[in-house]
């Protein structure tokens, strides 16, 4: 089976280098030698300050809420992860979407003032697919109206927007290092925190408030990346030039057998922003299409994913039911399609054939 992912898994021996350690030490948690080390690599790396290990993604964004005292409304994506949604509702936060940009497929900001109301408290706006979003207008509507802003950056690992880290826009970026992204610490996510005392508050939060053993000095919550995702995120990151060096490459073989396609439309990329390979999202003319590209692939193992649908405007869980005519649309006809740094030749050959077949023989019966 071809999966629209494949987790990178590096030498096995090399990991197992670094968990006979964890076991010769005992010290499996808390902030532990791996967990040190892979937070100033990737601090260097990423090119941020105040980068904070957590166990997840999703806790990233619920301690981004936290950490920001937010409340009432909060304009939002509906084309995203559903934990971009899901972490809002859970806090108590009432999601308040902000339709996208049918060509880049962000939040698109020229909507943003028409939502806000003297119930909203932020921004939460995701870099789908890695690609930046409007940066300079969303932080100046934030600035005029005094709202927080927070990135969903799980897509975004090692983009740059004008040769600065993509992390460091916002008031908060929440990282996802979860096993089907580019760099990965099995599970496992991060926060860049632009404010110097939020971020010393946020070290304290990760910990159930803690700050000595015989203190408490605040609210917390256990959140902390433990020593054996760290081993693997030291061993991934080593690895991570040949990561993206391999992806780029399949996703350049995508392109130029596409680039020729009248029935195939493609994201708009930021042209300030870098990328980072880590999608390859097609858009077909229509949800028929789609679902028979689906059908063709999955008789011969191969597994795309309609990353994402549904739109999450329409989630059943939420009771303010609100539209988002061009996430509806879009994703209703997106397909995501396999891309790893592995993906075999031959396989992803079998995928063009497969996706130019269909597109063009069920758009001439639409045609027709």
């Amino acid at each position: 089976m071809i999966n629209v992912t494949k987790t990178y898994l590096p030498d096995k021996n090399k990991f197992y280098s670094y968990t006979d350690k964890i076991f010769e030490s005992g010290w499996v948690t808390n902030n532990g030698q791996f967990c040190k080390e892979i937070n100033e690599r990737l601090s260097d790396y990423l090119g941020v300050k105040n980068l904070l290990l957590v166990s997840n993604g999703t806790l990233a964004l619920q301690l981004a809420y936290k950490l920001l005292n937010l409340s009432g409304d909060v304009l939002t994506t509906p084309f995203s992860f559903v934990a971009t949604t899901s972490s809002l509702v859970w806090e108590g936060l009432n999601p308040i979407f902000v339709d996208i940009d049918s060509k880049t497929f962000n939040l698109d900001s020229n909507q943003i003032e028409k939502k806000i109301t003297p119930n909203t408290t932020a921004i939460v706006a995701t870099h789908v697919y890695g690609n930046a979003c409007d940066l300079e207008r969303i932080q100046s509507i934030a600035d005029k109206y005094n709202l927080k802003v927070i990135y969903d950056a799980a897509h975004a690992f090692g983009v740059n927007y004008k040769n600065n880290s993509i992390l460091n826009f916002g008031d908060i970026s929440a990282i996802s290092f979860h096993g089907t992204k580019i760099f990965h610490t099995i599970e496992g996510g991060a926060l860049v925190i632009k404010d110097d005392a939020l971020y010393e508050r946020a070290q304290k939060m990760i910990n159930f408030g803690i700050v000595s053993p015989t203190e408490i000095a605040e609210l917390g919550i256990n959140s902390k990346m433990n020593e054996f995702q760290a081993a693997m995120g030291i061993c991934v990151l080593d690895d991570i030039h040949l990561i993206l060096n391999s992806r780029k490459i399949r996703y350049d073989k995508y392109m130029k057998a596409f680039s020729n396609s009248e029935s195939l439309i493609f994201q708009k990329k930021n042209e300030h922003s870098t990328m980072n390979y880590s999608h390859f999202p097609v858009v077909f003319e229509s949800e028929e299409i789609v679902l028979k590209v689906i059908e063709e692939l999955g008789k011969n193992g191969i597994v795309p994913r309609r990353y994402f649908y549904p739109s999450l405007n329409n989630l059943p869980y939420l009771t303010n039911k609100q539209i988002a005519p061009n996430s509806t649309d879009i994703s209703s006809r997106i397909l995501c399609l396999p891309l790893f740094d592995s993906l075999e030749e031959e396989a992803q050959d079998f995928i063009i054939q497969i996706v130019r077949k269909h597109s063009k023989l069920l758009r001439k019966q639409i045609i027709l």
